[in-house]
């Protein structure tokens, strides 16, 4: 194979050729031919056994060059970018394709390739730095978290009020009709959670164990059942018990029981050390944001839109994972929001530009800095990272390649040269400070983000509206076959 015609072109894509000579050509057709014979009918031969020259006969010398083509165009982009040294990024793309009269193949690339970059100032960048407070009212607010977890639910003789959990049955009607989904029994509702349509909860709060009492409502009019929307409805309601939450009282005994503290005034000093340590890293974490989309939009590169397209579909396949952790799947939330899968993917396109750039400018911070990685700092990120996954450090080393590794401790060491060199200012007030912006994550095997960004689409709460009705929820020559992922595919 020889690679020639180089030639860089605008937004950092690189075009070039590489010729096939006869032979390797000769090669790629007679297997294309080997491939495919068993797919081609030919009359008088059983299928599969038809020579070569009579199929070429009945279709033409060149009907076996699109496989060919197809089956050569990986080996030959790789063969080039190797001989070129081209770092090429995205999925690149076959041009052209032309077969010689003395049977030589030529293969026309288009790939994006990784950007030149120039660095703008990315050292002594100014950011702010948040002193953030804890206050006697946020300690207050943890120990009322720690008392809610630590109640007991009790049945009590009085009328159920606001935050009771009432156990009733019910059955609805619209217009003197009951309708499907309407009616329960034993049901526990906790009044004022909102999980009943409007009005509902609050014409339970007063009912007593045993009482009974009509319900008028109105179904809202973007209720999701259509055939209840906007239609007033009674509700046959019958109190069976009144439970609250009893919580125990703040008190020694208290801290005794949910600590390791022997009194509440340590307990209440651990919680305030552990609020202050906590609003201390995300001082921290939004200062060292803010510095590097400093340093980000100081670098002057020519981005290839294929840089972004990939980083979109990084953050895409990452969605769906973290949803699937939770039992969905990115299909089924976007049909639940009843949002275009385009739309919400073109969303993602600010923060993956910003990841871009995060990676382009650390990428290039690395080389000036002339970062090193020894081989023990990468015995110590395998360990580290074993010891995260709760795996063995052999497991790790299969599943990540060594280059992985080398890339992500050159990455966190060009991140703390830009942070080590940062000056903190006092935050200007009424200014939000961005959310921390990590390195996009490189493809690998059994690792994922560990942080999203402000700016990823957001989800939604997948709790309805109760009660309602329940709703569960010409031949080409030969056969074409799929480029395989990353692989460029003769067009």
């Amino acid at each position: 194979m020889i690679v020639k015609n180089v030639e860089k072109k605008e937004k950092s894509t690189v075009s070039f050729d590489v010729l096939c000579d006869a032979a390797e050509f000769e090669k790629a057709v007679n297997g294309a031919y080997l491939k495919n014979r068993g797919k081609i009918f030919v009359q008088g031969f059983r299928k599969g056994k038809a020579p070569r020259m009579v199929i070429e006969g009945m279709y033409g010398k060149d009907v076996f060059y699109d496989d060919a083509a197809d089956d050569l165009a990986p080996e030959a982009f790789r063969f080039a970018v190797e001989q070129e040294g081209l770092r090429t990024v995205g999925n690149p793309a076959v041009k052209a394709v032309d077969v010689s009269d003395d049977k030589e193949l030529t293969l026309s690339f288009v790939t994006a390739v990784w950007p030149e970059v120039t660095l703008g100032q990315y050292k002594g960048l100014e950011a702010p730095m948040d002193k953030l407070n804890v206050t006697d009212e946020q300690i207050a607010e943890e120990l009322e978290k720690v008392r809610k977890r630590n109640s007991r639910i009790v049945t009590v003789e009085r009328p159920a009020k606001l935050e009771d959990t009432a156990v009733i049955d019910y059955e609805g009607s619209v217009d003197g009709v009951p309708f499907d989904g309407g009616k329960a029994e034993g049901h526990n509702l906790v009044l004022g959670s909102g999980s009943f349509i409007p009005g509902f909860e609050d014409q339970v709060v007063g009912m007593s164990a045993g009482e009974e009492r009509d319900i008028n409502v109105t179904f809202p009019e973007e209720y999701h059942e259509k055939s209840l929307a906007g239609k007033a409805a009674v509700f046959h309601v019958k109190c069976n018990e009144v439970k609250e939450n009893q919580m125990p009282d703040l008190d020694d005994e208290f801290a005794k029981d949910v600590s390791e503290f022997d009194t509440l005034d340590e307990y209440k000093a651990d919680i305030r050390k552990k609020l202050e340590k906590t609003a201390q890293d995300q001082a921290q974490s939004l200062y060292r944001s803010a510095l590097i989309e400093k340093a980000g939009d100081n670098i002057t590169a020519d981005i290839p839109e294929a840089m972004v397209e990939e980083q979109m579909d990084n953050m895409m396949r990452e969605y769906d994972q973290n949803l699937q952790m939770n039992g969905l799947n990115l299909e089924l939330y976007l049909k639940y929001l009843g949002q275009d899968p385009k739309t919400f993917r073109e969303q993602a396109r600010p923060t993956a530009e910003r990841r871009v750039k995060t990676d382009l400018l650390l990428d290039k911070v690395a080389e000036e800095e002339k970062i090193q990685v020894s081989d023990e700092e990468i015995e110590a990120e395998y360990a580290r990272l074993a010891e995260q996954y709760g795996m063995e450090a052999e497991q790790v080393k299969q599943a990540l390649a060594r280059d992985v590794i080398v890339g992500d401790v050159k990455t966190r060491k060009a991140a703390q040269i830009i942070f080590d060199a940062g000056v903190p200012t006092e935050p200007v007030a009424g200014e939000a400070p961005a959310e921390e912006e990590k390195p996009a994550p490189k493809k690998r095997a059994s690792r994922k983000k560990a942080e999203k960004s402000d700016e990823e689409p957001e989800e939604a709460s997948a709790e309805e509206e109760k009660p309602a009705p329940k709703k569960r929820a010409s031949r080409k020559k030969a056969e074409e076959k799929p480029a395989e992922d990353g692989e460029p595919k003769a067009e």
